[in-house]
């Protein structure tokens, strides 16, 4: 069965890869010549046509030693040494990637951008354009600002986030251990490997034991990752824990490396699907002609073209229902405009909405991934 997940992470389109803070440093110096292999790995995977984003941690270890010998523990201090490490992380990564002639994108988020929809359209649709420009976009918690994520938050659920966000078909969480383990195998030679996990339980909670803190870097551990699995089992995106601290991570995988397969429960397609049923409540309505009627029911996008009146009020990022012209409820959806802005480039073609607006906006008042039709 591993060889089964093993195929579908060949084909997989778009692949997240979570790197810690132990693989990315030591001793505070960034470890360049894996970053290198890594960054060969990922090119790889590039040229067999995969999008790629990765999701690193880092910046803290790296920064730490700029502000004295001790390790940050205060708030501040912690905010300091990201501030201080992340140019020195995208440094490192920028100098890994230029032998593959690949520019590298940094993007800072929070766990709150892949929460508020708001935020969620403007993160999803920035990194989808960084992909096309042909970019690897590279991830970290905006650490200098944030507060809760550096006290209880881990790189591992702000990748599986990110996977949801983006539609990918494959999450991969590099660690200092290739998979679960019914104990730690560093302590218990008798620890049984777990190669491929169906349904994840607690049980395997109870196997992943506490956060390992050997490294004396990072905040993760076997229970993040299994935390980061679950969301992205949901989001129908397959999941693998493997190691990563050899070099060429990602080659080691394909060549049968050990690791522990998380199956997805469905595809990401139809976990969107079940995710927009279950979370929108339409804060207003847009009504359509019938050509846009026709073309929402074969799968296309809400073009402003197609809009004939809204009613409500609403924020880029609410949830609106679609009726047609005869109040018939089409589907529901999540709208890249608000009602005042929808409301004024009603029945406009694309390439008008700017002039009337002001600025340039999306090409789709409703992107069809953001749009589910009424069963």
């Amino acid at each position: 069965m591993s060889a089964d997940a093993l195929n579908t992470f060949r084909a997989a389109k778009r692949i997240v890869v979570k790197i810690g803070s132990a693989l990315v440093a030591e001793n505070g110096d960034a470890r360049q010549a894996w970053l290198d292999t890594l960054a060969a790995d990922i090119s790889e995977r590039r040229a067999a046509g995969q999008d790629v984003i990765l999701v690193s941690s880092g910046a803290i270890a790296l920064g730490r030693n700029r502000l004295g010998a001790h390790r940050p523990r205060k708030l501040e201090e912690k905010q300091a040494a990201a501030a201080l490490g992340q140019p020195l992380l995208m440094a490192a990564l920028t100098q890994a990637f230029a032998e593959h002639a690949t520019p590298v994108a940094q993007a800072l988020l929070t766990l709150e951008d892949t929460e508020n929809r708001r935020r969620w359209l403007n993160a999803r649709a920035t990194l989808d354009a960084l992909l096309g420009a042909g970019a690897v976009p590279v991830i970290n918690e905006n650490d200098s600002v944030a507060t809760d994520e550096i006290r209880y938050g881990d790189n591992d659920r702000l990748a599986a986030r990110v996977a949801q966000m983006v539609g990918a078909d494959a999450l991969v969480l590099l660690s200092d251990v290739d998979g679960l383990y019914s104990a730690d195998p560093r302590s218990d030679a008798e620890a049984t490997h777990f190669p491929v996990i169906e349904e994840l339980t607690a049980a395997h909670d109870d196997m992943a034991g506490d956060i390992n803190q050997a490294a004396n870097v990072g905040s993760g551990g076997m229970a993040t990752k299994l935390t980061a699995a679950r969301i992205a089992q949901g989001a129908g995106c397959l999941t693998v824990i493997t190691l990563g601290t050899s070099a060429h991570p990602l080659k080691r995988l394909l060549d049968g490396g050990t690791a522990t397969w998380v199956l997805p429960s469905m595809s990401p397609e139809k976990a969107r699907e079940v995710w927009l049923r279950g979370h929108l409540t339409p804060e207003g309505t847009v009504f359509v002609d019938a050509g846009a009627a026709n073309a929402l029911k074969q799968g296309a996008s809400l073009l402003p073209v197609g809009v004939t009146r809204v009613e409500g009020q609403f924020a880029r990022g609410a949830a609106v229902a679609i009726r047609d012209a005869a109040g018939i409820l089409i589907g529901k959806g999540v709208t890249a405009y608000s009602s005042d802005d929808a409301a004024r480039i009603a029945g406009l073609h694309s390439d008008e909405v700017e002039a009337q607006l002001g600025f340039r906006g999306r090409p789709a008042l409703v992107h069809r991934n953001d749009l589910i039709l009424d069963a």
